[in-house]
């Protein structure tokens, strides 16, 4: 749901810069929504205005914990 997205940006950390990516600049935020479940959130960095680019669940195997990516 889209207010999930909106409490786990609010509650959000960045993980992840990419101020250089080819398509421009973004980043990885980590949030929870309130109700605990973690989300990741790509989204742009480069504009005045947000742009959510991408938003999933953080699981196994690419993923030990919501902030840990595996090795």
């Amino acid at each position: 749901m889209l207010y999930e997205v909106f409490e786990a940006i609010a509650t959000g950390q960045i993980l992840e810069n990419y101020p250089k990516h080819r398509r421009g600049g973004c980043c990885l935020l980590n949030g929870l929504t309130n109700d605990g479940r973690p989300l990741h959130i790509v989204c742009t960095t480069a504009r005045p205005v947000l742009i959510i680019i991408t938003v999933y669940e953080s699981k196994l195997p690419k993923w030990i914990t919501p902030t840990q990516r595996r090795r």
